[in-house]
């Protein structure tokens, strides 16, 4: 099938961004990825740059923007962001603790929904904010289920083991404690697409005082079931495939 629109500016700005797709990636790594002359990939990485659909990371290397989150935030067709404020305002209120909808892009995941405790010491994160995917349950979550090669891969840094994630996929769930931020637990459960995919992670998240050093003892059961409805959803609409 051909993949030419006919404008051409066009065809090669969805190169580079479907590059990006894969995670932070050099110039060097966008000419090869898209066959692009290095100068146009790097006009056209920088003109998407200058519209926030692509990004820099702390070793300047290009990522997906943030624009593109709030465009998908924006999309009446996008039935998990549709449905996850309630979901996550419903497990707010059920546990007591801020909730939270994240999704993985390349080596980070992203906040893409969240319901915060409105009173009291919280672990506050903002819609949008990018993580890494080295530490906190719902990096396990979205790393559980993942090829054995990308699994191995993301285990190079991370603070937990393949054996943490051989767990979560036997229960269904992860807990981290002082794993992110020192001082924070969480517990995440994970969102599939219709065809069974792990497309996002469900979380909540606050203070070790009250969560315990056992956070899925107290909140894995009420996380699970969000994590499940907005799965139902997805396969209802058929959509996240």
């Amino acid at each position: 099938m051909d993949s030419s629109s006919g404008v051409g500016v066009l065809d090669k700005a969805a190169q580079v961004l479907t590059a990006l797709e894969q995670g932070p990636t050099t110039l060097a790594g966008l000419v090869t990825a898209t066959g692009l002359a290095r100068p146009t990939a790097h006009r056209l990485a920088v003109a998407l740059e200058h519209h926030r659909l692509v990004s820099r990371d702390l070793q300047g290397r290009f990522v997906l923007g943030p624009r593109l989150t709030e465009l998908a935030a924006a999309a009446g067709e996008d039935r998990l962001l549709a449905t996850a404020g309630p979901v996550l305002a419903r497990l707010r209120d059920i546990t007591g603790e801020s909730a939270q909808l994240f999704r993985r892009q390349g080596d980070f995941r992203i906040c893409a929904a969240a319901a915060e405790r409105p009173v009291g010491l919280r672990d506050t994160i903002p819609v949008g904010t990018q993580l890494t995917m080295n530490a906190g349950s719902a990096a396990q979550v979205l790393l559980a289920w993942e090829e054995p090669e990308r699994i191995q891969r993301g285990l190079t840094n991370a603070t937990f083991s393949a054996v943490a994630l051989s767990t979560v996929r036997r229960r269904g769930w992860a807990q981290s404690v002082g794993e992110r931020e020192a001082g924070v637990a969480s517990v995440s459960a994970p969102v599939r697409s219709p065809a069974g995919k792990v497309i996002a992670a469900v979380s909540v998240s606050g203070p070790i005082e009250r969560l315990t050093r056992q956070p899925g003892r107290l909140h894995a059961p009420a996380v699970m079931a969000a994590a499940e409805r907005l799965s139902e959803v997805l396969r209802r609409s058929g959509g996240e495939s």
